[in-house]
């Protein structure tokens, strides 16, 4: 399979063969994709959220008023959940959302991800951030030369600390180490620009079965 390799600055292009990258055919491993993505985003919910019930907010233990003879409807508490103020009915508690997903199947959505966004040309390789990218400037200079607009996600092993300060500042690039990219990172972002050094990482993890 083909990608697009470009300069370190970005200006000049070329084509070259890859043959480490994963193929498939069919819907092979779509479900897979799918399920991945679904448990890496219930796992990074907190699930901290917490409302009170009646019988935990304070106060309400006063009748409001007498049982009858004033003509307005029953009431027992202030704290009802009829009442502002009052407890909440069947809110949120605290909960664990985690879900777990086999190995095999990570590895098998992470490489069918890598291979649509590829076979797409939605993923770039490119010699090397240079080193002079500590700058805003400079990384969105160069991202625009690649990728002119959509949200980009920049893939290193490892990124030079200036680069990390930098691209902090601009909005729609994002940044990811080549051994922490996961299926979701290849799915959401509408271009991916990888450091060939990060390329060769990414394909020793998916030859050798990691995810």
């Amino acid at each position: 399979m083909k990608l697009k390799i470009f300069s370190t600055d970005g200006t000049q292009s070329r084509e070259e063969e890859f043959a480490g990258l994963p193929t498939f055919e069919g819907d092979k491993g779509l479900q897979a994709v799918k399920e991945v993505i679904v448990a890496i985003n219930a796992n990074n919910r907190q699930g901290t959220h917490s409302t009170k019930t009646r019988g935990e907010v304070r106060g309400g233990g006063k009748k409001p008023w007498r049982q009858k003879g004033t003509g307005r409807a029953r009431a027992g508490s202030s704290r009802s959940p009829l009442w502002g103020g009052g407890g909440v009915v069947f809110g949120p508690k605290p909960r664990d959302y985690s879900k777990k997903v086999n190995a095999k199947v990570k590895s098998l959505a992470f490489r069918r991800a890598l291979f649509d966004r590829a076979t797409a040309g939605e993923i770039a390789v490119i010699d090397s951030f240079a080193a002079d990218l500590a700058k805003a400037k400079a990384v969105d200079a160069l991202v625009g030369r690649i990728a002119p607009d959509g949200k980009v996600l920049l893939v290193d092993a490892p990124f030079a600390a200036g680069t990390l300060r930098a691209a902090r500042n601009i909005g729609r690039v994002s940044l990811q180490e080549a051994s922490k990219l996961n299926t979701l990172d290849l799915a959401q972002y509408k271009r991916i620009i990888v450091s060939s050094k990060a390329l060769e990482t990414i394909l020793t993890r998916v030859n050798g079965g990691k995810n």
